[in-house]
């Protein structure tokens, strides 16, 4: 099972295991995992799983689509280049020790 690491705003780590086919934000709610609040659900409707991916995991994921890039719009602070909604990201084993940093908050 992939290994996803999620870390707080403060710096305290997660390492869970995570079943391939859910997604980085259903990882974090199934875990109790702070900082990812994802309040509509996973229905990409909201920017309240907003993550910072690992600099070195950016380019292994999937390009975001036009939905999640609309959506990042309304996230705390975005990055360009490494902000991603936890919604849109489907575990798969290839994910294994995938790294993704939450910001100060979410909104």
């Amino acid at each position: 099972m992939p290994r996803i690491i999620y870390v707080e705003y403060n710096g305290t780590r997660h390492e869970v295991e995570v079943p391939k086919g859910l997604t980085v934000m259903e990882g974090a709610r199934d875990n109790g995992i702070p900082g990812i609040e994802a309040d509509c659900g996973g229905a990409c409707a909201c920017s309240t799983c907003h993550v910072y991916v690992a600099e070195d995991w950016v380019e292994k994921l999937p390009p975001k689509d036009p939905m999640e890039e609309d959506m990042l719009d309304f996230a705390y602070e975005p990055d360009p280049v490494r902000s991603r909604l936890t919604c849109q990201i489907k575990v798969t084993d290839e994910m294994d020790g995938l790294v993704v940093h939450m910001p100060e908050k979410q909104i």
